[in-house]
């Protein structure tokens, strides 16, 4: 696991309060879940499409369910979780709304990480006449997961239309907090949100 990683599930762990009831959709090889299992004492589990993922989940002790995000999350109870987090894929959806409405449905508090494509070394790419690559987002423009990019500044529109309740953030790049401009100088960020009341 790189140094970003880590920090970016520093972080989650901060916000996730001890025996918590967690869901990580899109849970890669669950190691988020295992951290905050270890740290954090929390019952989770998670949803992977992924073949090979689910079985390093298997390998790790995180309990795991083979689905699609799109398609599989109507099983889920009414707030049946604490914290439902989507880390590193919510660019990848294609209908974002409906992923973050389902997280708050599932959840008392949705959390998300995602690379911002604000950030000044994206913006330098465009302007040089390519599609940005980076360590948050590594693929070329013709095979990438990623559909929907956006930024920092999108993402804050977006809860605001919705009536979702911004309840904290952080930005990194190279796994350090940045808080002057971090619609420019931010390469990851990392909301917890919830339904206004």
């Amino acid at each position: 696991m790189n140094g970003i990683s880590r920090k970016d599930f520093a972080l989650i762990g901060q916000w996730i309060k001890p025996g918590s009831r967690v869901l990580d959709l899109g849970c890669g090889d669950g190691a988020l879940l295992r951290e905050l299992k270890d740290t954090r004492s929390i019952e989770g589990y998670g949803i992977e499409i992924d073949d090979a993922n689910i079985l390093a989940c298997a390998q790790k002790g995180v309990n795991v369910i083979q689905g699609d995000l799109e398609h599989d999350l109507f099983g889920f109870e009414d707030q049946s979780f604490d914290y439902v987090i989507l880390s590193r894929t919510l660019q990848t959806m294609r209908n974002t709304e409906c992923i973050l409405k389902e997280m708050l449905r599932i959840g008392r508090q949705g959390i998300v990480t995602f690379p911002n494509f604000g950030y000044w070394k994206n913006r330098l790419q465009i302007w040089q006449g390519h599609m940005p690559r980076s360590a948050d987002m590594p693929y070329q423009w013709y095979n990438t997961p990623n559909i929907h990019l956006c930024t920092v500044r999108d993402f804050e529109d977006l809860c605001a239309q919705h009536d979702f309740a911004i309840l904290e953030r952080a930005v990194l790049t190279n796994g350090r907090s940045v808080a002057l401009l971090p619609n420019l100088l931010g390469s990851l960020a990392i909301f917890r949100f919830e339904q206004r009341r």
